[in-house]
């Protein structure tokens, strides 16, 4: 048996993989129609921006830390268990976290973390590595990274899991773009919409 479905903890690995973009697009979306984060920040969006900042950044470690025990849990695979597949396995998970970090760095924390549906939004679009590689580069190394562990650890359930983190985040990609684009779209139209007062 290569993936064990009759343990609970898998199920729940999956449930917070599910959640975390489940929860995180919902709350966005609504603080850019409410302000209901701002407005439980003293009506400072910077800050609330951190708050769910810290918030995402905590169910991130309680995903991984999920889904670290479900994999543990799981049967091994002997094909999978040798030095060549662990050397791939590090390389997964070096070049995943290097995506992920890089991408931090260059958007900072309110870039990375919903900034824009808190109305900070940025000047210009970022073009720099790695987003001159990938168009959504921290979700192709979250992706690596669990792909990586998975290969180390020799568990072909978490290449099942893997794939599902994938899913989530393709999923999750077709309500964020569209939002993200709406919102700068917004924000370009603007100074226009000023220009034709002026001359009315």
């Amino acid at each position: 048996m290569l993936v064990d479905f009759g343990q609970a903890s898998l199920w729940v690995s999956l449930a917070s993989i599910t959640f975390n973009p489940t929860f995180w697009n919902i709350a966005a979306q609504r603080e850019y129609h409410t302000k209901w984060i701002t407005k439980l920040c003293g009506n400072d969006p910077q800050r609330g921006c951190y708050a769910i900042a810290v918030t995402i950044f905590v169910l991130g470690l309680i995903r991984d830390m999920l889904f670290n025990h479900a994999l543990a849990q799981q049967p091994q695979m002997a094909l999978l268990d040798t030095h060549f597949v662990k050397l791939v396995a590090a390389c997964l998970v070096g070049s995943g976290m290097t995506l992920v970090l890089s991408s931090t760095y260059m958007l900072g924390i309110t870039g990375t973390f919903l900034g824009d549906y808190f109305g900070i939004l940025m000047d210009a679009r970022v073009t720099g590595f790695p987003f001159n590689v990938l168009d959504n580069p921290m979700y192709v190394g979250s992706t690596l990274s669990f792909i990586g562990v998975s290969l180390w650890h020799a568990r072909p359930a978490g290449l099942l899991v893997a794939a599902y983190v994938w899913l989530v985040y393709h999923i999750a990609l077709q309500f964020e773009g569209p939002f993200t684009s709406m919102i700068y779209a917004k924000r370009n139209a603007e100074p226009t919409a000023a220009k034709r007062k002026k001359k009315l």
